[in-house]
């Protein structure tokens, strides 16, 4: 029983090895890995951007708030006297 399991497994990895070789094997492999490589140094150009303007955005608005909480401080203190 244990030679016939044997056997069958032998055969499943001869399959599999065919059919790998078939549908190009490790040359197609290396490609698609180089595509994806230059696929995701453009979006990593992309994201780096698109975090750089945000970045540039929320610096701007804080600006803007500090310097109106500073004015409202001052207006506070004035109606208090």
């Amino acid at each position: 029983m244990v030679a016939l399991a044997f056997i069958i497994s032998v055969i499943a990895l001869v399959l599999a090895i065919v059919a790998f070789r078939r549908t190009g094997g490790m040359t197609d492999l290396k490609e698609e890995v180089d595509s994806l490589g230059s696929v995701t140094n453009t979006l990593r150009d992309r994201t780096a951007n698109t975090l750089e303007k945000m970045e540039k955005a929320v610096r701007k608005t804080d600006k803007d708030e500090k310097t109106e909480d500073k004015g409202s401080e001052t207006d506070g203190d004035e109606q208090e006297r």
